[in-house]
């Protein structure tokens, strides 16, 4: 049987701000909850990891890997949306910048981007061919993919039959685990 561990990367300095695809690295506190979360996963028997390329997820899925003997293989795939001229900001900033344009993405998302950054729709079709061809990829096996909070919430939305608000509940912890067996291709 399949099983793919989904897990979110570890904390870093840029919690709290729209952190897609900027490239911090981890924390004092993300580096405990990576030794927490390779403590966790011990005899788990993980036969491959794999990564969004982003610095905080390849730092988590790099000592998880090395933890149990496997190499860590990269996707850019995995990645967070991209927040456009939104990266790296608190959402004070935002609304300070363009109030108007933040009120109409607020009542608008999924369908409007933030400026200059990815569609919804464009972000949720790179994540589901990607966690598809994973699944295949790695049909029989147990392994585990490092990513980020936005991609999880995809998964459990869209193929795990998740509400919205049971997917951000899920997602809101650092180094939190997603179990997912098998694929609706």
């Amino acid at each position: 049987m399949t099983e793919i561990l989904f897990i979110r990367h570890a904390e870093t300095d840029s919690a709290g701000t729209f952190c897609g695809q900027s490239d911090p690295d981890v924390n004092s506190v993300g580096h405990e909850q990576i030794e927490a979360l390779v403590a966790s996963l011990r005899g788990k028997h993980l036969q491959a990891v794999y990564s969004s390329d982003l610095f905080r997820a390849r730092t988590t899925a790099e000592a998880l890997a090395r933890s149990v003997g496997v190499t860590c293989r990269l996707s850019p795939a995995l990645r967070e949306i991209d927040f456009g001229e939104w990266e790296g900001l608190t959402w004070d900033e935002i609304w300070k910048r363009d109030r108007t344009y933040a009120e109409r993405w607020v009542e608008e998302f999924p369908s409007l981007p933030t400026p200059g950054g990815e569609t919804f729709e464009a972000f949720r079709s790179r994540v589901l061919a990607e966690v598809k061809a994973l699944a295949r990829l790695t049909a029989g096996r147990r392994v585990a993919v490092v990513t980020h909070a936005g991609v999880l919430r995809i998964i459990l939305q869209d193929l795990l039959g998740e509400t919205e608000a049971a997917a951000w509940e899920k997602t809101k912890e650092y180094c939190c685990l997603v179990p997912y067996h098998g694929v609706n291709a």
